[in-house]
């Protein structure tokens, strides 16, 4: 166990950062990864996944949806540039967002988004640079947003997205997220439809990705870092799904780190999830005693990240890295539009 950031260090070529998705989805690379050994089994075709489930195994998603989070105006009282990230919704008329540049967007300004259809009166600032703000618009939200907003890419894409249902997987489904949950952009409907055909329980939870997920570890000591919290639900019929297949001795494999968390933050100690909905701020890194997930599918994650730190906790830190140096080695794409690894 390791409790040090910098433990959680690579090194990767530019290069190999994606930049854009691939034409096909499941055209992706797939590393599967042994959490028993550190053994790199094979190098495949993510369609390949196929091979690797067994019937009865029940495979987990998570069907957020990305909002188009990022808007631009300016400050009421001066023609002043904002860009506006909008991060979690708290009621009917607040919200946390992230203001750029911070240093000009203080409490009690106003900013005036949409050609003015929006406005937002900034209320205090809290933890990690984050604004609380109250919204006035007489047009829907959803509707300015689907005019005016943008898909919120990551920092190290570098170009926008030719067409933004890429940042979205298949099957999305619920408005909330301001990242999409990667691992999930490598399935199509037509593998879905094979895992079915094949006997694979399909399963659907929802955890609307926020700065938690992203936020970088900053302390050298991991465990002072805080997550922030993210809105989670798995309703009564997947929580059956989900526990039945545990019961019958079958894998349960989580899609992506998201899915994995939201799993483990509703699981009792026996591994059984329990229905409902809440907010998580679960971290979780090596010395955590997995409850309910027996495998993990996972793109390849920034160094130091919390991501990293949950794959290590999974599938152990040394074993991780040296998956992760393979695949460097042989040239591997990484992050959001990169290929993926399946580790059971």
């Amino acid at each position: 166990m390791s409790g040090k950031r910098s433990d959680y260090y690579y090194d990767l070529p530019n290069r190999l950062i994606a930049q854009d998705p691939l034409p096909e989805r499941s055209g992706s690379r797939l590393l599967h990864l042994n959490k028993k050994t550190g053994a790199v089994i094979h190098h495949a075709c993510f369609f390949n996944v196929l091979d690797y489930l067994s019937p009865g195994d029940c495979i987990v998603f998570n069907d957020t949806r990305v909002i188009n989070a990022r808007l631009y105006g300016q400050k009421e009282d001066n023609e002043k540039k904002i860009e506006l990230l909008l991060h979690k919704r708290i009621d009917d008329t607040r919200w946390e967002i992230l203001c750029k540049p911070g240093r000009k967007c203080k409490p009690g300004d106003s900013l005036l988004l949409c050609d003015g259809k929006l406005t937002v009166q900034i209320e205090k600032i809290i933890e990690g640079g984050l604004r609380v703000a109250k919204l006035a618009h007489d047009v829907p939200l959803d509707e300015l947003l689907a005019v005016y907003g943008e898909t919120p890419l990551p920092h190290y894409i570098k170009k926008p997205i030719g067409n933004p249902e890429r940042y979205q997987t298949v099957y999305a489904k619920y408005d909330g997220s301001v990242a999409a949950p990667t691992a999930g952009l490598h399935f199509t409907d037509e593998l879905i439809f094979r895992l079915k055909q094949n006997g694979v329980e399909i399963v659907f939870l929802t955890l609307h990705v926020g700065l938690g997920t992203f936020r970088p570890v900053k302390t050298e000591n991991i465990a002072d870092h805080h997550m922030h919290s993210e809105y989670c639900r798995i309703n009564k019929d997947e929580a059956e799904k989900i526990n039945r297949a545990k019961k019958n001795g079958c894998r349960i494999v989580a899609v992506g780190t998201t899915c994995c968390r939201t799993l483990e933050s509703r699981a009792c100690f026996d591994g059984f999830v329990q229905p409902g909905e809440g907010w998580t701020d679960i971290f979780i890194y090596p010395g955590y005693r997995f409850k309910c997930a027996d495998g993990l599918i996972t793109n390849f994650h920034l160094p130091e990240s919390t991501l990293i730190m949950l794959v290590s906790a999974f599938a152990g830190r040394e074993y991780v890295l040296n998956a992760y140096r393979e695949a460097v080695e042989n040239e591997y794409r990484f992050f959001s539009f990169g290929d993926a690894m399946l580790i059971t």
